[in-house]
């Protein structure tokens, strides 16, 4: 493939509905990027199989979250907007990887650890070998950029040492990505627990603005959002980490600096701040809300996209997938 942009991949997983830690962290961010790069986002439901699925809530999370894509701007035209499980090549080449992935590597794997801590009944391979999956995603579209919190380095440093160890056997058969963070808004946390991220699977629903939130729900989640027994609205993530979060919140979604968003509540109460805060969130997403419920009933339009999509996706991940098939020995497909 010749390269006019770098190419970048990024995709979310599959299960209930995102948060707004999802959508400010990254999907906002992702809007505009094919300006810059060559774009392919997945809905990545073969990860989602880590965990129990209710199938038929599954297949309907999927398509809500094809629908939130584009309902946040995600140009479907203009980006490879697709479905993981609908193209092979991601489950084919995470076998050849896994081929070349120590244990001991997995092993270290913090979020390994984690999710077996919150599943101990379903400690499965799949759980432990989902960054060799990961890494497949990546390796596939030859990405040179991922964009990553701080909580998935960890998982781009393994798809790194898988590549140049491969490269290292056979050539250069993998481009090496590189991490894309973004400047603010990276890391949304808890409105309950703000040291802690939000989380779409966090059991106080009061923790959560999920994406799909109506007006009144999220202004009175903020309202009970977690401050401290101060009153001053000042930036300060050690000693205010409530209020230092719903700041970067507000900065988000507004575009304020955090001096302007300190001097617009000078001498006003966590009160007022608040419910301006939940104001502001609830008029972000009202035109994404309002897309989003057309989409789900174009239906014809969506599977028109998801088809057109996944055709694309095929065809450049089957490149790479060729060229390591050859490169390992094995035999040429004889259509």
């Amino acid at each position: 493939m010749e390269k006019e942009k770098k190419i970048l991949y990024s995709g979310m997983q599959a299960t209930n509905t995102l948060t707004l830690g999802n959508y400010l962290g990254a999907l906002k961010n992702w809007v505009n990027m094919y300006e810059e790069y060559e774009c392919f986002f997945g809905v990545m439901d073969l990860h989602s199989l880590t965990v129990r699925q209710n199938p038929a809530e599954f297949r309907k999370n999927a398509r809500s979250l094809y629908a939130l894509y584009v309902a946040a701007g995600l140009d479907p035209e203009k980006n490879c907007v697709y479905y993981q499980s609908h193209v092979p090549t991601h489950a084919q080449l995470a076998w050849i990887l896994n081929c070349f992935t120590y244990m001991g590597e997995l092993n270290r794997m913090t979020q390994f650890k984690d999710k077996s801590a919150k599943h101990a009944d379903n400690i499965n391979a799949g759980l432990f070998t989902y960054p060799v999956l990961m890494a497949a995603d990546i390796l596939l579209y030859q990405a040179d950029v991922v964009p990553v919190g701080a909580d998935q380095m960890q998982h781009l440093e393994i798809t790194r040492d898988i590549a140049e160890r491969f490269n290292n056997l056979y050539g250069d058969v993998f481009t090496i990505p590189e991490p894309y963070i973004a400047k603010a808004g990276a890391k949304i946390m808890s409105l309950q627990e703000p040291t802690k991220k939000m989380s779409k699977s966090d059991e106080n629903p009061n923790a959560t603005i999920l994406l799909l939130d109506d007006k009144d729900t999220i202004i009175r989640k903020f309202k009970r959002a977690v401050t401290d027994s101060d009153t001053v609205v000042r930036f300060d993530e050690e000693e205010k980490p409530g209020v230092s979060n719903l700041m970067s919140i507000y900065r988000c979604v507004t575009g304020k600096t955090y001096e302007e968003i300190e001097k617009e509540f000078d001498g006003k109460g966590y009160g007022d701040f608040k419910m301006a805060v939940g104001e502001a969130v609830a008029t972000e997403l009202e035109p994404l809300h309002k897309r989003y419920d057309e989409l789900m009933k174009e239906k014809s339009f969506i599977d028109k996209c998801i088809k057109e999509n996944d055709e694309k996706a095929y065809y450049f991940s089957n490149k790479t997938l060729r060229k390591v098939h050859k490169k390992v020995g094995l035999t040429e497909l004889i259509r």
